[in-house]
């Protein structure tokens, strides 16, 4: 099986209390691939500029990830600058040039149309609901969207949610879409748009999934230093599609698993600046975390 990914590839320059990265490769489609990739295929299209090279290239081309549907158009590829203070919850935008990006158009490649888990990561939601329209045998459909779309489309992204399986949103975007301060009653609200499984992100804090039978928390892993919280969303997402794909098994007992699994590789993402971390990360470390993990949620009763 394979998943297909559809987002934004890009030069970030950050700024964090430990030091500051710039031009490192970044956007939501970049660490969606790496994480997911230690679990399936996956399938990315995005676009870049004529300033994207073989050192970027490489970082996808030396591991399961097809690059057909990355589109090389003239100019410069997408570009953001950041910087994090005090616990780093929240990065201040300091610079951001869509470029190549503003006028992205996802062209999915023939061969990508039997991809049976479908991720759509945060672009406009009318590009998202193109995409889905061209999958319609996918097993899965995930998304993320952001405040911008929550308030700047609201009509759009609700015709898009109604086409999709799997919500994954932050706790402050979960309740500015359902507009209810309560999260357990906010999701219950966004559920009804749509997705069948929710999943809130917490930073530091965990994630929450929310399902017709139950709700399942997850904690963040307690590290001693954050060195970089970009792109630790999307890194969980391809750490919960990725496993969701390699088991084909979309059972709600499965889907937790997965949520520890993108709990995971989030708490790695996040340990140097950029993809660094992930970039040497090996399958046992992956498997030792995971064991903490379970060691440290389990109890008898």
């Amino acid at each position: 099986m394979s998943v297909l990914v559809v987002g934004s590839v890009a030069f970030d320059s950050l700024k964090t209390p430990y030091g500051e990265a710039p031009e490192i490769l970044g956007g939501a489609a970049s660490y969606f691939s790496v994480a997911a990739s230690f679990f399936t295929q996956v399938n990315l299209v995005a676009v870049v500029g004529d300033d994207f090279g073989e050192a970027q290239s490489s970082v996808f081309k030396d591991r399961p990830i097809d690059t057909t549907g990355i589109e090389r158009a003239s100019g410069r590829t997408f570009r953001w600058s950041g910087e994090y203070t005090g616990d780093m919850s929240e990065a201040k935008t300091l610079d951001t040039q869509l470029n190549v990006f503003e006028s992205f158009a996802p062209k999915i490649p023939k061969k990508y149309l039997e991809s049976d888990f479908v991720f759509l990561a945060n672009i406009h939601p009318t590009l998202q609901l193109q995409v889905r329209d061209q999958l319609p045998d996918a097993k899965l459909v995930g998304l993320d969207t952001m405040n911008y779309w929550i308030n700047g489309t609201p009509d759009e992204l609700r015709r898009t949610l109604a086409r999709v399986d799997l919500l994954v949103i932050n706790d402050k975007e979960a309740r500015m879409l359902a507009g209810i301060d309560n999260l357990r009653r906010a999701a219950a609200e966004v559920r009804k748009m749509g997705p069948r499984w929710l999943v809130v992100k917490r930073g530091e804090f965990g994630a929450c999934l929310f399902t017709d039978d139950s709700i399942f928390f997850v904690p963040g892993y307690p590290l001693e230093e954050v060195h970089d919280p970009t792109g630790a969303g999307d890194t969980f997402a391809g750490g919960l599609m990725g496993h969701l794909t390699c088991t084909g098994d979309v059972s709600d007992r499965n889907l937790r698993r997965a949520l520890v699994y993108g709990s995971v590789m989030a708490s790695f993402a996040v340990e140097e600046f950029g993809l660094a971390r992930l970039l040497r990360l090996t399958l046992d470390e992956i498997a030792q975390r995971f064991s903490e993990f379970k060691a440290m949620t389990h109890f008898d009763v």
